[in-house]
């Protein structure tokens, strides 16, 4: 034994000092291990053929990654059924069925937007490794946010999602549009985790802890005299979740930025990485300050999903870039999902859940389409373009108009029923004014969807005479990666509209639950 000697007093010291480590499961943390492992193996496979993979090969990986860590929820989710939530990693993350369920969003946004990019990539000449590398690490920061149980955790999931995503929206290298995308994505991106850290400070000033379960106990003991550093926490913290899911007013990023981008990351965007920013809402504010402090953030994500809606479908009718309308689409459906996150109940939270999947698969399949059209070059997006796309394109033209349809809420499709599920949920806590501003919204858009489906059938010749034939002439056969991403979301959308139940049963069970650690 060593000592040390402080006014004359030995204090013992050992020689040996045990570090405490955390015992991890790792069985329970697959999804996490083979997003992250199956981006580093792919990067290293192809440094080792140096070049022989075929152009396929990359794609074909990501898909199967993907396709694992989707397979590996089925396990994780019959323990967590039988055996309830748990915590990993001495409380910093949690397992319940809210994380899995936004990992298999996040894990099938993956294999839609893989199966997207690779004909994309060959049109562009830009294939490689890289792309789908940057893809597979920014899903597993959406899957580590969907289960952060702790704020830093939470951060840094944040973090690995949007570093890869900045790169993804600059890489069409021939392009200036998408240079300038990815510089104004990482310039507000950084300003809005600025926010969300400089939230979650206040958060711990105020409640001595970053741990959402500890945070929660905390509320739960304390009676707050002075909450003011608290109330700035959450308004900073609505700041910086607001901007990943393009939330008004913090969504000036998103036209210039979906726009820009190459098509299929847009689609990326809309889907996996809202879905990841939502979880993170959900996570925080329903579940964490979802009790006694709900009426303290509440008024700021109400604002926020009024603002959305309307903004978000108004600005869409204005625009003439087919990409630009669904961005601003985007931001209005961002809206509806809010409508889950204000009620702040579990019906809200499973509406939520469902309109996030349905999405999924309408907004990828929505960007794939636009993508196709575009052509090479990835710049033909005007709405004139699309004239004459029924005579064209016609298979095209018709699955576009299924998703735009299911967009807009018509029945039979996915669409309808997420709106009616979060609308329903406003209603069940008579919150009756934001279900009414909704369904404005809802109609406003209606008109947006309709406007490009009747350009793509019923458009005449244009100012210049030019028939919708010599607009839009016949292009290339579909990719085969690309049809068959059009396939599955064509068919999740009607299955997701006609037979719902068999996912919102597992929707309703997909509640967040924190679990305070044991040890």
């Amino acid at each position: 034994m060593l000592s040390v000697i402080l006014q004359d007093t030995p204090i013992p010291i050992s020689a040996n000092p045990v570090i405490e480590t955390p015992e991890i499961v790792w069985s329970s943390l697959a999804p996490h291990l083979i997003l992250i492992l199956g981006g580093i193996l792919l990067l290293t496979l192809v440094s080792l053929l140096r070049g022989k993979a075929p152009s396929w090969f990359h794609a074909a990986w990501t898909v199967v990654v993907a396709g694992a860590a989707l397979g590996s929820l089925w396990p994780l989710w019959s323990r967590v059924q039988e055996d309830g939530p748990q915590t990993l990693i001495a409380g910093a993350v949690g397992l319940d069925g809210f994380s899995l369920f936004v990992t298999g969003i996040i894990c099938v946004s993956v294999i839609l937007s893989a199966l997207l990019l690779e004909g994309y990539l060959r049109r562009e000449n830009l294939v490689g490794p890289e792309w789908y590398v940057l893809m597979l690490l920014s899903a597993s920061g959406g899957v580590i946010m969907a289960s952060a149980n702790d704020l830093i955790v939470l951060f840094i999931g944040l973090e690995i999602l949007s570093v890869a995503a900045y790169v993804l929206a600059s890489m069409h290298s021939r392009r200036i549009s998408s240079s300038e995308a990815g510089l104004k994505y990482l310039i507000l991106g950084a300003f809005s985790s600025a926010f969300l850290l400089y939230g979650i400070a206040m958060t711990y000033g105020a409640t001595g802890s970053t741990n959402l379960v500890r945070i929660q106990q905390f509320l739960v003991d304390t009676v707050l005299i002075k909450n003011g550093m608290l109330l700035a926490g959450f308004a900073f913290m609505i700041v910086g979740l607001g901007f990943k899911v393009a939330a008004v007013p913090f969504h000036f990023w998103a036209p210039d930025v979906y726009q820009g981008s190459p098509t299929p990351i847009s689609g990326y965007m809309a889907s996996g990485i809202k879905a990841a920013g939502f979880a993170g809402f959900i996570r925080v504010f329903v579940v964490t300050f979802g009790g006694t402090y709900a009426q303290q953030w509440r008024p700021m994500v109400y604002a926020l999903a009024v603002l959305s809606l309307l903004v978000g479908a108004y600005m869409a009718l204005i625009q003439t870039n087919v990409k630009r309308m669904l961005a601003y689409s985007s931001i209005a459906h961002a809206g509806f999902i809010l409508i889950g996150v204000t009620v702040a109940t579990d019906k809200g939270t499973s509406a939520a859940l469902f309109y996030l999947l349905v999405y999924a698969f309408m907004v990828t399949g929505s960007f794939g389409v636009v993508g196709i059209i575009g052509r090479e070059g990835d710049g033909k997006h005007s709405l004139d373009d699309y004239q004459g796309l029924g005579k064209t394109r016609p298979g095209l033209a018709l699955i576009f108009a299924v998703f735009l349809l299911a967009q807009a809420g018509v029945p039979f499709t996915g669409g309808f029923l997420s709106k009616f599920y979060v609308i329903n949920a406003a209603v069940a806590e008579e919150q009756y004014v934001l279900a009414v501003i909704a369904m404005v919204s809802a109609v406003i858009a209606a008109y947006l969807y309709l406007r490009i489906i009747v350009s793509m059938y019923f458009a005449g010749a244009d100012d210049h005479g030019v028939s919708p034939e010599m607009a839009n002439p016949p292009a290339k056969k579909v990719p085969a990666g690309a049809a068959i991403a059009l396939g599955i979301a064509v068919f999740a959308t009607l299955w997701l509209g006609i037979v719902p139940d068999t996912v919102t049963s597992v929707a309703n069970e997909a509640v967040a639950r924190l679990v305070a650690f044991q040890g």
